[in-house]
């Protein structure tokens, strides 16, 4: 891509069981998934992929580049899920021991 906004070696993309992934090569301009920053994405039939502010939807059909059965992990949503506590995945994150508890009558 010859714009002035993109790094010359802006993403990659790599066909992985039958699913495009794109990776941010650390650009200075940044890469998006359906509206959300990443740096290594699945990324879905009908996403849209921005780089830098230009936008491309991503048609495909993933069963007819050989996938079969559910998608492979999607990687930025594992790192997404690694950054918060265990507590607060299950919902049970610590409250704020400087707030009065609300069960007071």
């Amino acid at each position: 891509m010859k714009f002035a906004n993109v790094s010359s070696q802006h993403c990659r993309l790599t066909l992985e069981h039958g699913y495009w992934f794109i990776r941010d090569l650390n650009s200075r301009n940044g890469l998006k998934v359906d509206g959300r920053p990443v740096q290594r994405k699945r990324i879905d039939p009908n996403s849209k992929v921005s780089i830098a502010r230009h936008e491309y939807l991503i048609e495909y059909e993933p069963q007819a580049l050989g996938a079969f059965g559910p998608p492979p992990a999607d990687d930025d949503y594992m790192e997404d899920l690694m950054k918060s506590s265990l507590m607060d995945r299950a919902g049970l994150s610590r409250r704020d021991p400087k707030k009065p508890s609300s069960n007071q009558g």
